[in-house]
């Protein structure tokens, strides 16, 4: 009899995954300030506050229930992760990427997150593998309740878990640094059913080809799975405003 574990895409969505630890802290540490950030960075992220829209500090100030000390610095925060735009006299607001940004970002994230995989594979510990096999049980959950904030969530920490497999503190550094600039895209870009469904497979992929350690077939499914994530944010972006630039967009590569 075979020993080898059942695949997530033979396993039912309500079986027990592994044992799992809580999500790594993000934010600043625990400052007010900090919090504040983060509950904004989730809202510009999942798009309540869309690219070119500004940042009201009374309006905010009252959604939140802070007062406008720690609502600036928390903005400061926010500027320094490139999410949003700090202008003299006219306040914050939310950046707005153009086609060449996000081809150059992805670009980017494609050598970073190609090269995770493959420390991944060497050097990952059994625990850290059976986690996100875990945590894509979870997005399989959610993907079924169609619940996407959840199962973002659930994407976002299982790339970061994967980076914190690869124990190499640099490249999880500039991945983090990178990352953040195209979070909305990635999340909207999930908006679209077939592309939902479509990651979703690519997810239950890369969580098999890393518990079989198998470098080459993980690090392909991981470039995949971001050139459709670069091509679905073009198409995000020439529906939401005309393009200002050629339309034959050239191929990132990884």
């Amino acid at each position: 009899m075979s020993s080898d574990p059942p695949t997530l895409s033979d396993s039912a969505v309500s079986d027990a995954p592994p044992a799992i630890r809580p999500p790594r802290a993000s934010g600043n540490g625990g400052t007010l300030p900090a919090s504040v950030a983060e509950r904004l960075r989730e809202r510009i992220i999942e798009g309540e506050f869309p690219p070119g829209s500004r940042l009201n500090e009374r309006t905010l100030g009252e959604m939140l229930g802070v007062s406008r000390t720690p609502l600036r610095e928390a903005l400061r925060l926010l500027a320094f992760d490139g999410l949003v735009r700090i202008e003299p006299n006219r306040g914050a607001q939310v950046v707005e990427l153009s086609e060449t940004d996000v081809r150059e970002t992805f670009e980017v994230i494609g050598g970073i997150e190609t090269l995770a995989c493959h420390y991944a594979c060497e050097r990952a510990t059994d625990q850290e593998i059976a986690e996100i096999r875990a945590l894509t049980f979870e997005m399989r959950a959610s993907h079924a309740r169609r619940d996407l904030p959840t199962y973002y969530r659930c994407n976002r920490e299982i790339h970061a878990r994967i980076h914190q497999a690869a124990h190499n503190t640099l490249l999880t550094r500039l991945y983090e640094t990178q990352n953040i600039r195209i979070q909305n895209l990635r999340f909207v870009s999930n908006e679209n059913h077939e592309n939902w469904d479509r990651s979703m497979r690519q997810h239950i992929d890369l969580a098999e080809a890393l518990a079989a350690r198998d470098t080459a077939r993980l690090t392909e499914i991981m470039r995949m799975h971001l050139q459709c994530k670069y091509e679905a944010a073009l198409k995000y972006l020439a529906q939401r405003t005309p393009s200002q630039e050629p339309p034959n967009h050239p191929q990132y590569s990884a």
